[in-house]
C-alpha cells in the first residue's frame, strides 16, 4: 500500500482548532470522504487524524480534526503533512491526474532528447512547474499547454515542446 501526500498543514485558524491545509488537490467533499488521514511531522512523529469537518476558503481548505479542539492543539500539527493510501483517492476524472502520478516520469523534448526525471510538481507564480532532475541538478519546466505535448503514464514519459531560446535560460 503506497501512501501519497494529500496536503501540507499550515497555520491554525481562529481558536476552535481549525487548521489550514495547503497544496491540496482534493475538493472539500473529496477530503471529507477520506474520513481519516495520517499526519507526519518532523522526524518520526506521526498519528492518525479523523476528519470532523472541512470547508473551502480561497485557495486552500480549513480542516477540523477530532480531538483537535483548540488553537494550541492545532498549532502542534503546523508544518506537518497529510498522507493517505493512493487507492483511497477518488478518480481525478478523464484527462486528469494527481501530482504524485507525475513524479518519476522521464521528461523528453519533441526531438526525444532526455531532459531528466520529474522529482516534484510545484506552483510557480503563474503556472505549475515540473521540477526535473538531471545530472544532480534541478531544472524547472512549464507543466501546461502549449508546452506539454503528451503525457504517457504507461510508458512513463512526458514530452515537452520548449520555446526557442529556452535552453539558454536554463543555463
Amino acid at each position: 500500500m503506497a501512501l501519497v501526500l494529500v496536503g501540507r498543514v499550515g497555520r491554525p485558524h481562529g481558536v476552535a482548532g481549525e487548521i489550514y491545509v495547503d497544496r491540496i488537490v482534493l475538493s472539500a467533499d473529496e477530503l471529507r470522504a477520506l474520513g481519516e488521514l495520517e499526519w507526519r511531522g518532523r522526524g518520526s512523529d506521526h498519528r492518525a487524524l479523523k476528519i470532523r469537518s472541512v470547508r473551502a476558503t480561497h485557495d486552500r481548505l480549513l480542516v477540523h480534526f477530532a480531538g483537535v479542539d483548540q488553537r494550541e492543539a492545532a498549532a502542534l500539527l503546523t508544518n506537518g503533512e497529510l498522507w493517505t493510501a493512493a487507492e483511497r483517492l477518488p478518480d481525478p476524472g478523464p484527462g486528469l491526474a494527481y501530482t504524485f502520478q507525475f513524479v518519476g516520469l522521464r521528461v523528453v523534448d519533441t526531438t526525444g532528447r532526455e531532459l531528466g526525471v520529474v522529482r516534484d510538481v510545484t506552483s510557480g507564480s503563474a503556472q505549475p512547474l515540473y521540477v526535473v532532475e538531471r545530472e544532480g541538478r534541478e531544472r524547472f519546466y512549464p507543466a501546461i499547454e502549449p508546452f506539454v505535448k503528451s503525457v504517457d503514464f504507461a510508458a512513463g514519459v512526458i514530452t515537452l515542446a520548449l520555446p526557442p531560446g529556452f535552453e539558454e535560460l536554463e543555463s
